[in-house]
């Protein structure tokens, strides 16, 4: 696919940006081949997903959470940032501010997130970060995994693109649960799932749909 007609990302952060560095290395060993980032937008000052970005030569901006306290100048600012880079489709990558419903449905079918379990298990509001490992360990599952879906209004309500599996292991600990699933589902099926969105709608997009 030529450099014009690749879909546009932007990806969305808030910290470390280890999600965002899985796509960065997938875009650099061409298994992201049918879209570009080309805008990392971050909720928080100083945070390493910055680095990442610069250092991969990736433009990128702070719509600083904590500042931008109303939520329409939030999702203003956060728009003006997208339409400034022609971003086609969002990817949430550790992003821990909430969108609007309005804002979800403005990019509908085109925001996409990575969620550290098997929807519909241990997902919806509240579950984020360690307490998705927390509460998966506290029922005792012996698989969990990893959900890429959709955003909609619903807080992890958002239709399946790709899951994966991970087993949990005898004395595993939130944090070593954590790691694992991204190291085994997390950074593997991101990147494969927005190859996927992107090659549909740049296949859309030559069908003139």
């Amino acid at each position: 696919m030529t450099v014009e007609n690749k879909i546009k990302i932007g990806v969305f952060v808030s910290g470390g940006g280890t999600n965002l560095q899985a796509l960065i290395d997938a875009q650099s060993c061409g298994k992201l081949k049918s879209g570009e980032i080309v805008l990392v937008v971050s909720s928080k000052p100083d945070v390493y997903a910055l680095e990442r970005a610069a250092n991969a030569g990736i433009p990128a901006a702070v719509a600083n959470r904590k500042l931008l306290r109303d939520q329409n100048t939030f999702e203003a600012t956060l728009t003006e940032l997208l339409d400034e880079s022609q971003v086609e489709v969002i990817v949430l990558a550790g992003f821990l501010s909430i969108l609007s419903e309005s804002f979800v449905k403005k990019y509908e079918k085109r925001i996409i997130n990575v969620h550290p379990s098997l929807i519909p298990s241990f997902c919806g509001d509240g579950f984020y970060g360690l307490r998705v490992h927390e509460a998966a360990l506290a029922r005792g599952v012996k698989v969990t995994g990893a959900t890429v879906h959709f955003v909609n209004e619903i807080t992890d309500g958002g239709e399946i693109i790709l899951q994966k599996a991970v087993s949990v292991k005898n004395g595993d600990t939130p944090e070593t649960l954590q790691r694992r699933v991204m190291e085994e589902a997390e950074w593997k099926i991101l990147p494969e799932a927005v190859e996927l969105v992107c090659q549909k709608i740049a296949k859309n997009k030559i069908k003139g749909e």
